[in-house]
């Protein structure tokens, strides 16, 4: 006899399998990241669709096969209305189903990242038309999931040789992990500029204060820096995890 097993979960993948079938990546409340099978679920009378919709929060229930956790009932809880309406919070949502996907290796529970993706989808839900915004949440997201994993990055003192950070001539290493003040540039070989206003705005990030983000002014040469950086860290970060 097979247990069943009841939690919530937010549902971040799909693929098509076989004739009917689909399997779904979720990140659930109790059991961490899980890839699970919904028979029979393309068919139009399926009674899991409902609540397998992408980027929804749903009650699900599931069991243990011989080779795949199998669905057996689903309950949609919110489907987040406001975010399928408008493409470039669409495009946020998969790119933060793509970090979920390639930073998370295993099934296990963390209340932390449950807690972060909880509060981003509900910000990019009630965020307006803006795409600064919109593009805000997502690094609020992608900086605050590396920091839950255990790559926090020093912001505030120089990662060598500890010294409090002054605006002038600083820089981001990734292998020192954070920033590089001026006198110990020669002694990384690897980094990237960085500006005083993108050091202002990842430090606002990694307060995790969505009031303030969202009263943040970030002109477009910052946005563009703060890409570059995120880009860079999170490159770096997924070559140690192969």
């Amino acid at each position: 006899m097979f247990l069943h097993y009841r939690t919530q979960g937010f549902i971040l993948k799909k693929i098509n399998r076989g004739e009917a079938d689909r399997i779904f990546t979720i990140y659930t409340k109790d059991f961490g990241k899980l890839d699970l099978l919904a028979k029979a679920e393309r068919k139009i009378k399926s009674k899991l669709r409902a609540g397998l919709e992408s980027f929804c929060l749903s009650e699900i229930e599931f069991i243990q096969g011989k080779i795949h956790k199998t669905l057996t009932d689903t309950i949609l809880i919110n489907n987040f209305k406001n975010l399928r309406g408008d493409l470039k919070k669409l495009e946020i949502a998969h790119q933060i189903s793509d970090l979920m996907d390639n930073l998370l290796k295993g099934e296990e529970a963390d209340p932390k990242i449950w807690q972060l993706l909880n509060e981003t989808f509900e910000a990019l839900n009630k965020s307006s038309e803006s795409q600064v915004l919109g593009s805000m949440i997502y690094y609020y997201f992608l900086w605050n999931l590396l920091s839950v994993l255990g790559y926090q990055v020093e912001l505030y003192y120089c990662s060598i040789c500890q010294k409090k950070i002054t605006p002038q001539n600083i820089s981001f290493s990734l292998k020192e992990g954070g920033l590089v003040g001026e006198e110990c540039q020669d002694k990384t070989k690897s980094s990237q500029s960085i500006s005083p206003d993108t050091v202002k705005t990842l430090r606002i990030i990694l307060r995790k204060d969505l009031v303030i983000l969202r009263r943040l002014k970030v002109d477009n040469q910052t946005l563009k820096e703060l890409n570059r950086i995120s880009n860079y860290y999170l490159l770096g970060v997924l070559e140690q995890i192969k």
